[in-house]
């Protein structure tokens, strides 16, 4: 807050922003009386005492994947109807601890699983550019609130690109940090190795101060790195270095790969140089074995997550009655879960079962080694690798929806920092001669944001946009 508006003036604003676009069906439950609640104590507290914390009164959405104490969470799945958090996420916690307002829970693909939001027991959510178009996914709604206006900053989570390619697909940035920077505890599982929270915003230095909040140790997730925090100082300061940037030459070459962004992403590579930064173009010849790779172990590991969901202790609940209990657990799931969360609990149980897990499971194991090898060898030469963010713009609600394997490939960019772990970024350079946005994709070595970070304001600069 910069001291002009009061806590309670922006929550009214943003209230009456979310139901002027209640048709994008960003959010699926708006917090209302609640975020009232805390501005109104964030407005006396600041009065009385002049303390405030380093998001005091800053608005912010929530992914229905990320815990809330108190609040409904589903995973925009019927699997989950009426179950309510019992705890905060440790994100979510942090947020709040530094003076943040959580204004709503936010629409998404179900278990976070699709590329476009149509998986969505609430229904699909519509791209504030173009409403007969997909906002990407998983974390469609989040980056939809982000876009049009409904919060200053949302949280999505990002598996194989659902907080990247949806910023993508709405013009915005959108930032997976490293595997390991931010706890998972409290954020719904989907596959464990790769499951990151992440950040959607307009500015880079609003995304970098979200992320030096939440990011830290965490008792609770043994997974966190405990590498110090990302300073939001370090990345507002003045950067005049010049860096040292690669780009894999197959993905410019990928047949999927729409012409104009080919051609855009080529001019700004001539625009890197020009303005004394080193832009190579190297051979990187596993890229098509990455998607193969992710969701083969991504699917192996949402059918050993999903097995929780049985309808006995919580969720949804068949009403047709049986007492064998194998018949119990199917018609519970098979009623529960959705089309997409089954192709992929069905695939994950084949990859896992036995006479096929050498041949799928382990083999992808072994490929992920070797890429987290060949990253750590690239990143010994360059600052950062760029490229594409997906292979095209946002597209028509429905036009992919029965081809599974053409949507998977709308992943073929962003998965890649998800197998290796280290942070990406989208940022909102472009635009398509349809009229949609489009970005590109900054990766860096592993806990490395801060670079990242800096180099995407240089790129943000470079474009006029930040």
């Amino acid at each position: 807050m910069n001291g002009t508006t009061t806590c309670v003036e922006a929550v009214h604003y943003y209230l009456q922003q979310i139901e002027v676009s209640s048709h994008l069906n960003a959010f699926v439950e708006i917090f209302a009386e609640e975020a009232l609640t805390n501005a109104r104590y964030l407005d006396e507290q600041r009065s009385k005492n002049g303390l405030h914390g380093k998001l005091h009164g800053v608005v912010i959405g929530i992914k229905d994947v990320i815990s809330f104490k108190g609040h409904k969470l589903t995973a925009s799945s019927h699997i989950l109807d009426g179950f309510t958090s019992v705890y905060n996420a440790t994100a979510v916690q942090c947020l709040l601890d530094e003076g943040a307002i959580i204004i709503g829970r936010q629409n998404c693909d179900e278990f976070a699983m699709g590329s476009s939001n149509e998986n969505s027991a609430y229904g699909h959510v519509l791209n504030a550019a173009d409403t007969t178009r997909v906002p990407g996914g998983s974390s469609g709604g989040s980056a939809v609130a982000v876009q049009a206006g409904l919060c200053m900053l949302s949280l999505g989570s990002d598996t194989g690109g659902s907080v990247r390619q949806p910023a993508d697909f709405c013009g915005i940035i959108g930032l997976k940090p490293s595997y390991g920077r931010i706890s998972r505890y409290g954020l719904i599982a989907y596959a464990s190795s790769f499951d990151q929270i992440g950040i959607f915003g307009t500015s880079i230095d609003d995304v970098a101060l979200a992320l030096e909040v939440m990011s830290g140790a965490d008792a609770y997730d043994s997974t966190v790195n405990d590498a110090p925090p990302p300073a939001a100082s370090a990345v507002a300061g003045v950067d005049n270095a010049t860096y040292k940037l690669a780009y894999f030459k197959e993905s410019l070459e990928h047949p999927g790969l729409d012409p104009e962004i080919k051609a855009a992403f080529e001019l700004f590579v001539k625009r890197l140089t020009d303005a004394g930064h080193t832009v190579q173009a190297i051979d990187f010849e596993l890229l098509d074995y990455v998607v193969p790779t992710y969701y083969i172990l991504t699917t192996a590991e949402a059918s050993s997550n999903l097995s929780r969901y049985d309808g006995v202790k919580f969720g949804y609940r068949s009403a047709e009655k049986s007492d064998d209990l194998s018949v119990f657990y199917k018609q519970n799931r098979s009623e529960g879960f959705g089309k997409e969360v089954k192709r992929r609990i069905m695939l994950g149980t084949f990859v896992l079962s036995a006479g096929y897990y050498d041949a799928y499971y382990t083999k992808a194991q072994q490929i992920r080694q070797i890429l987290s090898q060949k990253t750590q060898a690239i990143f010994g030469q360059y600052d950062a690798i760029l490229s594409p963010t997906v292979p095209s713009p946002a597209f028509k609600i429905g036009e992919k929806s029965n081809d599974p394997i053409e949507m998977f490939l709308a992943d073929i960019y962003t998965v890649f920092a998800n197998l290796v772990g280290i942070p990406g970024i989208s940022l909102p350079l472009f635009q398509h001669s349809n009229g949609m946005p489009f970005g590109m994709q900054v990766m860096t070595s592993q806990m490395n944001e801060v670079t990242l970070l800096r180099l995407s304001k240089r790129l943000m600069q470079l474009n006029g946009a930040e």
